[in-house]
């Protein structure tokens, strides 16, 4: 049977405003968040490890909300099926449409269709609110927005990290950090240049550690992450009846 529709995955929401103020209490932070005892001398502020660090928090909670609407999103899919209706060709193929437009693709405005159309309109129009009574039940739109301010949120910083100016190798070590985290979710970071970014943030660590021992890396900074491909389900307007 089949598809009219292409699968597609809705791009993130781009960035929509400058990042604030970014000054932290770092000395406070790092007596809370660092790996290991408060250094015996004051570590002065780096602008670039602050950012880091609320971006890291920031990153953390993206990927918690992304796992419960991935879960969410398959108990509607395994429950009820994306909203859809089944329309048969002149040929006698049948054809699964997921939103109106699609429909008014596959059958024309013709009034030879008119039957066909209001009768798949009215199948796509019930399944579409039997989704968005479970959706209501179990809360999956919420959960799904809680997860775009986040990753909005995370972009933002990760942003103001790529200007902010490093005054440390731990900043300097946040950074490359960063693209590691954020980079491997996607690209599974065995290939160049995340195995190479890897070494050189070993690197910079391991020499921080040699020529200013007072200085600490947060042990997130290595924390390897498992790839996020192929959790997600969506597909373009896959409900749309407008």
């Amino acid at each position: 049977m089949a598809d009219s529709d292409n699968s597609t995955t809705p791009p993130r929401v781009t960035r929509r405003r400058l990042l604030g103020a970014t000054a932290i209490a770092i000395l406070g932070w790092e007596r809370n968040g660092l790996a290991g005892e408060a250094p015996a001398v004051a570590v002065p502020s780096d602008p670039a490890l602050a950012i880091w660090r609320e971006w890291y928090n920031a990153h953390e909670v993206s990927e918690r909300l992304c796992d419960q609407t991935a879960h969410l999103e398959r108990t509607l899919v395994e429950t009820l099926g994306y909203p859809c209706a089944t329309v048969q060709l002149p040929g006698g193929e049948d054809v699964t449409i997921r939103s109106i437009r699609a429909l008014r693709e596959v059958l024309g405005a013709g009034a030879d269709a008119a039957e066909a159309r209001a009768t798949a309109e009215a199948h796509l129009a019930a399944h579409q609110a039997r989704w968005d009574a479970a959706d209501r039940r179990i809360g999956y739109s919420l959960v799904a927005e809680a997860e775009r301010k986040a990753g909005d949120r995370a972009e933002e910083l990760l942003q103001a990290l790529s200007v902010a100016p490093a005054t440390s190798l731990t900043g300097v070590a946040a950074k490359l950090s960063a693209v590691l985290l954020e980079s491997e979710v996607r690209e599974g970071g065995a290939e160049f240049p995340w195995p190479q970014i890897r070494s050189a943030l070993v690197d910079v660590m391991r020499v921080g550690r040699q020529l200013f021992p007072e200085q600490r890396f947060p042990s997130e900074m290595l924390r390897p992450k498992h790839s996020r491909e192929g959790r997600r389900l969506r597909i373009d307007a896959y409900g749309s009846t407008a």
